[in-house]
């Protein structure tokens, strides 16, 4: 039976609708991108990059021995020398591609799945990437971080080794914008956040929960945009990765490393997309009236949405998107794999 659910986060419709697994060639297939190589992000081809601006190491140790290593992006879509100059020609307003774009290389190991890093490393490339955002702060020019994985072809990797991207820029996308609003008025309306009350009501039902460790809860969201999605929320209030302290970053490392291998488990080697949603970098005119309260009720949060359903023409045309698992059926079968 179908069911149209409110997604009060991202203020959307998401249709649930099982029947709808049953069409033929619904299921998206993994392809192998590059080769070992002649791929730039192993150990030994750090000249096939741009200089480092990163990188995790063990003390004293080589350049080509590094955990977790960053880079500019060669083929970026910002760039972090230009100025910042607007403008405007009656209804034609533009600005220059003012930003950071950087690849965050999650591993030396071209062969290994994320889902496959032991939690210690996912700890490495948290912290990496938390020092990154801390870095790029500094730049007052830039207002939003966007970080996020593409694994596999379905999911708009061009690179099968390890890897991820952040994107810095001097603008508020709109839809992260209204996700502020929202919850400003949320707040504003019941002194508390959002996603706090959505996590409360995660936990108090049950029914959806994947796993828990220290301040952290993965859950499949009540309106999951898409099949066995899962989203990570902290319990307490943690705006940005750069305010984690150590404990933090183990307990979210563990806790990602349960939850991929869980979907690795009923999912295969799926192609997947993974995205932080984290408080703004700096303050600016948009985003001023909410950026001194955040402290108060912003949660990040870590969506997982695996792409193993074809979109097709509804979901472009009304941006409604059609799940065709149930997320309490996905949360059940998480739970119970035996990994």
């Amino acid at each position: 039976m179908s069911d149209i659910r409110r997604d009060r986060l991202h203020d959307l419709y998401v249709l649930i609708a099982p029947e709808r697994m049953r069409r033929p060639d619904t299921l998206l297939k993994e392809k192998n991108i590059t080769p070992k190589g002649s791929c730039p992000f192993c150990p030994g081809h750090e000249k096939l990059t741009p200089p480092e601006i990163y990188a995790n190491r063990e003390r004293d140790a080589h350049f080509e021995e590094w955990n977790v290593r960053v880079i500019p992006n060669l083929y970026k879509a910002v760039q972090i020398e230009l100025d910042s100059v607007s403008h405007t020609n009656g209804l034609f307003e533009s600005q220059c591609g003012l930003g950071a774009h950087e690849i965050v290389i999650d591993t030396p190991n071209h062969e290994c799945r994320f889902s496959h890093l032991q939690s210690k490393q996912i700890g490495k490339w948290l912290s990496t990437i938390a020092k990154r955002i801390a870095d790029l702060r500094n730049d007052r020019r830039l207002i939003y971080a966007s970080i996020f994985k593409n694994e596999g072809e379905s999911a708009g990797a061009t690179q099968s080794h390890p890897h991820t991207q952040i994107i810095a820029l001097p603008v508020m996308p709109h839809k992260e914008l209204n996700l502020l609003k929202r919850e400003m008025l949320y707040y504003r309306r019941h002194g508390r956040g959002k996603v706090e009350d959505l996590l409360e009501n995660e936990l108090s039902q049950e029914v959806r929960i994947v796993a828990k460790r220290g301040d952290f809860v993965a859950y499949c969201p009540f309106a999951s945009s898409f099949p066995f999605e899962v989203s990570i929320a902290p319990k307490r209030t943690l705006g940005t990765l750069d305010q984690l302290n150590r404990d933090d970053i183990l307990h979210l490392a563990t806790l990602l490393s349960d939850v991929l291998r869980r979907l690795d488990k009923e999912l295969g080697d799926f192609d997947y997309n993974l995205a932080f949603q984290m408080a703004p970098l700096n303050s600016n005119f948009e985003n001023e009236p909410f950026f001194d309260h955040l402290q108060k009720y912003y949660r990040m949060t870590i969506r997982i949405m695996p792409r193993i359903y074809r979109l097709g023409g509804f979901e472009l045309a009304t941006g409604m998107i059609i799940n065709p698992v149930t997320p309490e059926e996905a949360a059940k079968l998480l739970r119970e794999a035996k990994i």
